[in-house]
C-alpha cells in the first residue's frame, strides 16, 4: 500500500486559482470591451477576435515546441487575457496583421521566452504595445470617430477594412484626446481653445471619444476595477497609487501653468490610465509583493504617465511607464520586505520577552 507523501508548503486553499482569476478579470473587462466594440463596429470585432485567437494559438504552439503540457497550460486563460488586453490597446480599425503581430510579441517574446506564466519580468501586453508603437507609429496612431459621430460600415465592408485594408474614403478620421492636445499645443493653440474643442470631461469619462477599446470608457473600466477589488482579486493599493499620483502631479502642473497643462480630471478620464491602474499594473507576476512596494510601484507608474504625456514624444505613456516600473520590481522587492516573524525590523532575532 502506498504511503501518503507529505510535501512542503505553502498549502493555500482558495476558490480563485489561475483559470478562475483570469476568468473573473475577463468578466470585469467585458462591459468596457462590449461598449467599445459597439462604438466602433464590425472592424473592431474582427480585430479583437483575430488578436485573442492569435494569442491563444501562439501559446499552444510555444508550449508544443517547448515540450510542455499543452492542454493544461493553454487552458488556464492567461493567453486569452493577454490577447484581450493587447486588442484593447489597438486602434479599432487597425489591419488584422497588427493584431497578429501584437499577439506574437506578447506571447512568444514577452511571455514564453522568459519561461511562461509566472516567469516574465515585463507585462507581455505592454511589451507588445510598446513594440507596435515604435515599429508601426502610423498604424498605431490612426483613429476613427465612434458611433454617433460617424456612420459605421456594414458587415462586408468591415471585412474589407480589417482584412483587405480597404478603408472607405468617407470614413471619419479622428484624433485621440491626448493626441489632439499634444498636436494642438505644439501648434501653439491656446489650452482654452483645445479644451473647448474636446468638450466636457463627462463625455470623455463615459466614452464619447476616439481611441482604443481600452481608452474610451473610463467609467466602465472603473466599475470593472471596483468589482475586482470587492472580490479580492486585486488590492486597491496599486490603483489608488497610480491614479492618485497622476492626479496629484496633473493638478499641481495645472495650478502652476494652466496655459500648458490640462485639468487633472482630463488625465483620469482620457487615455488608458484607468485601464492601466486596474487591469495592467496589478498583474501579479510583474508587480511587487508587499503593500509598501506596491504603493511605490503605483506612484512610479502614475508619475511616469504624467511625465511622458506632458513632455514625451508619444501622447500616451502607459505602456512605457508600466515597463519601466516592471524593471524596478525586483529592486523594490529587494529593499521593501515584510518583517520576518520572530525578528526585529532590522532582521535581528528577538530575545525572549522582547517586543520590537
Amino acid at each position: 500500500m502506498t504511503q501518503p507523501k507529505v510535501v512542503s508548503g505553502p498549502h493555500v486553499h482558495s476558490i480563485f486559482n489561475v483559470p478562475r482569476t483570469m476568468l473573473m478579470v475577463m468578466v470585469a473587462l467585458l462591459p468596457a470591451t462590449g461598449f467599445g466594440l459597439y462604438q466602433f463596429g464590425w472592424p473592431a470585432v474582427f480585430l479583437f477576435c483575430v488578436t485573442v485567437l492569435s494569442a491563444w494559438g501562439f501559446e499552444v504552439l510555444s508550449l508544443w515546441i517547448a515540450g510542455r503540457p499543452v492542454l493544461r497550460l493553454a487552458s488556464d486563460g492567461s493567453a486569452i487575457l493577454t490577447g484581450w488586453i493587447v486588442a484593447m490597446t489597438l486602434p479599432p480599425w487597425a489591419p488584422w496583421w497588427v493584431g497578429l503581430l501584437g499577439a506574437f510579441v506578447a506571447i512568444v517574446i514577452g511571455k514564453q521566452l522568459f519561461g511562461g506564466l509566472g516567469q516574465n519580468l515585463f507585462n507581455p501586453a505592454m511589451v507588445a504595445r510598446a513594440m507596435l508603437l515604435i515599429a508601426l507609429p502610423v498604424q498605431m496612431t490612426t483613429w476613427v470617430a465612434p458611433l454617433g459621430m460617424a456612420a459605421h460600415p456594414g458587415f462586408m465592408a468591415s471585412l474589407g477594412i480589417t482584412f483587405g485594408g480597404h478603408v472607405p474614403v468617407d470614413a471619419v478620421s479622428s484624433a485621440s484626446v491626448l493626441g489632439h492636445l499634444q498636436s494642438g499645443l505644439d501648434a501653439g493653440t491656446p489650452m482654452a481653445t483645445l479644451l473647448a474643442e474636446i468638450g466636457p470631461v463627462e463625455g470623455l469619462f463615459y466614452g464619447h471619444t476616439a481611441g482604443s477599446l481600452g481608452e474610451i470608457s473610463a467609467a466602465l473600466l472603473l466599475a470593472g476595477g471596483i468589482v475586482l477589488i470587492l472580490m479580492r482579486i486585486i488590492t486597491p493599493v496599486i490603483p489608488l497609487a497610480v491614479l492618485g499620483a497622476l492626479f496629484a502631479w496633473a493638478a499641481l502642473a495645472r495650478l502652476i501653468d494652466p496655459a500648458h497643462f490640462p485639468p487633472a480630471t482630463l488625465h483620469l478620464s482620457s487615455g488608458a490610465a484607468m485601464m492601466a491602474a486596474f487591469f495592467i499594473a496589478t498583474d501579479y507576476v510583474t508587480s511587487p509583493t508587499t503593500p509598501m512596494g506596491r504603493a511605490i510601484y503605483g506612484v512610479g507608474i502614475g508619475t511616469l504617465i504624467f511625465v511622458i504625456r506632458s513632455w514625451g514624444a508619444f501622447p500616451e505613456g502607459v505602456a512605457f511607464s508600466v515597463l519601466l516600473m516592471n524593471a524596478c520590481t525586483p529592486l523594490i522587492d529587494t529593499y521593501v520586505r515584510p518583517r520576518i516573524f520572530g525578528r526585529t525590523r532590522s532582521g535581528k532575532p528577538l530575545e525572549i520577552g522582547e517586543r520590537r
